[in-house]
């Protein structure tokens, strides 16, 4: 469906929208504050694939999903810390959830959303949460309740048109407000171990590099492992953890495990946060904010 060296974009836990609000560029083609952009463009992915594939169960779904999300944010921001915090992650994290989960049930569209948001509030090292929250909450669900919960995995087959605009769209703003390099040098990475993969496995290399195209990954790639919040600070470890992330997902796809990606951020993201987190200095870590 991720502090920084980018931390003036902070989110409350997805992957763009800032903290504070990042003044327009005025005049611009793109004159637009940086915080409306990550949820212009998830709704963009949103009704594209839908339009094109129906890939959503229900919009009730979705609806129930953001609507939780947004109402546990703004509860638990308001508790926490006294203010209402910016809606536009838990935007982002309750449509997110109500793209990825598949279930015939309801519950499971409410409970993703309310443990991605309350994964921000609870589980936290010296004021920051270690875990992407969609990621969290999407990992938990498949991996809690197994028998009624799956993952999106539709690629956009064929057309190729509604993949290249979101993907256009989704370069512009990752490029924005300073994530493209993120993205591309986990795209980089997919690639080389799609190569690895195909030549371990005798799979045809366009059939273990075709994943990458649908909605799915366009949430993991431009959401979920750009997020501020949950990526380390320095811009080289940001690409060599997407790296190692990539390199995890291959071999527990090589274990044929269903949701790799997932798991490999679920893992791979924490360690590295946990690692910077306990190292770095609590007087350099900033007062905890909720969004």
């Amino acid at each position: 469906m991720a502090g920084d060296a980018s931390a003036r974009h902070g989110s409350g836990g997805q992957a763009l929208p800032s903290a504070e609000p990042v003044p327009a560029r005025r005049g611009g083609l793109f004159a637009i504050d940086n915080r409306f952009l990550p949820p212009i463009l998830i709704t963009s992915i949103l009704v594209g694939a839908n339009l094109s594939f129906g890939i959503l169960e229900g919009w009730e779904r979705t609806a129930l999903s953001i609507v939780v999300a947004i109402g546990t944010e703004l509860v638990l921001g308001r508790i926490t810390y006294g203010k209402w915090p910016h809606p536009a992650s838990a935007y982002i994290s309750g449509i997110s959830a109500g793209i990825l989960i598949r279930s015939p049930f309801l519950w499971p569209y409410f409970f993703t959303s309310f443990i991605s948001i309350l994964s921000k509030y609870v589980l936290r090292v010296k004021g920051r949460h270690i875990w992407n929250p969609t990621n969290f909450g999407v990992s938990a669900m498949v991996l809690l309740a197994p028998a009624t919960v799956t993952v999106l995995s539709i690629q956009w087959g064929n057309a190729v048109a509604p993949m290249a605009v979101i993907w256009l769209l989704g370069a512009v703003i990752v490029w924005r407000v300073g994530r493209a390099h993120i993205s591309v040098t986990y795209v980089a990475a997919f690639f080389l171990f799609s190569f690895v993969r195909s030549a371990l496995t005798g799979i045809p290399w366009l059939a273990t590099v075709a994943p990458i195209t649908g909605p799915m990954y366009q949430l993991f790639i431009f959401f979920m492992i750009t997020d501020p919040k949950t990526t380390v600070r320095s811009k080289t470890w940001q690409c060599v953890v997407v790296v190692i992330v990539a390199f995890v997902e291959m071999l527990m796809r090589l274990a044929e495990l269903v949701y790799a990606p997932f798991y490999a951020l679920f893992v791979v993201g924490s360690i590295a946060m946990v690692i910077e987190i306990t190292r770095q200095p609590r007087s350099t870590q900033g007062h905890p904010q909720a969004n």
